[in-house]
C-alpha cells in the first residue's frame, strides 16, 4: 500500500478547506486536467467529482465518489479509473503544532489495478503522492 505524509505550514482548517474545495481538485491531484461537478454537495458522503486526464492526445473521463467523511480530519475517496478498476484514497488531516500532517494512503480497491499491482506501482505511487502532496502545500500556504 503506498502511504506518505507531508507536513503542510498552515493550520489544519486551511487544509481542509482546499480538500473540500472541489474547485481545487485539479489543482493539486496529480494526473487531474480539469474537475466537473458530480451528484451530491463535495465532500459529504456520496458526492462526486467528474474528471478527466490527459494522456497525449487523448483525454479519459472518470469519476471519484467520497465514500467517508469526517471534517475536518479524514475524507476517503473511490477514484474511478475506468478499465483498471478503482482505487481507495485515505487522506488524514491532523494537527502537528502549529502546522498540518497530511497522510495519504492509495491502494487498488477493485477490478484489474488489484490484479496487476506490484512493487513497480508502488514505486509509481510514491512518486505521484511526493507531486501530489507538494502540490497541497503550495496550495494551502498560499492560502
Amino acid at each position: 500500500m503506498a502511504a506518505r505524509h507531508q507536513l503542510i505550514k498552515t493550520p489544519p482548517h486551511r487544509v481542509w478547506s482546499v480538500l473540500a474545495d472541489p474547485t481545487c481538485y485539479s489543482r493539486w491531484v496529480v494526473g487531474t486536467a480539469s474537475t466537473r461537478p458530480g451528484e451530491g454537495q463535495w465532500p459529504e458522503v456520496g458526492s462526486s467529482l467528474s474528471f478527466d486526464v490527459r494522456l497525449g492526445p487523448w483525454t479519459v473521463s472518470n469519476e471519484t465518489v467520497v465514500r467517508r467523511c469526517e471534517a475536518p480530519s479524514e475524507l476517503e475517496l473511490e477514484a474511478h479509473s475506468g478499465p483498471l478498476g478503482t482505487a481507495r484514497i485515505a487522506i488524514e488531516v491532523r494537527p502537528w503544532g502549529e502546522d498540518t500532517l497530511v497522510i495519504v494512503d492509495e491502494h487498488p480497491l477493485r477490478g484489474a489495478g488489484g490484479t496487476l499491482h506490484n512493487a513497480l506501482f508502488e514505486v509509481l505511487f510514491q512518486l505521484r503522492h511526493r507531486a501530489m502532496l507538494g502540490r497541497l502545500a503550495k496550495l494551502c500556504e498560499r492560502r
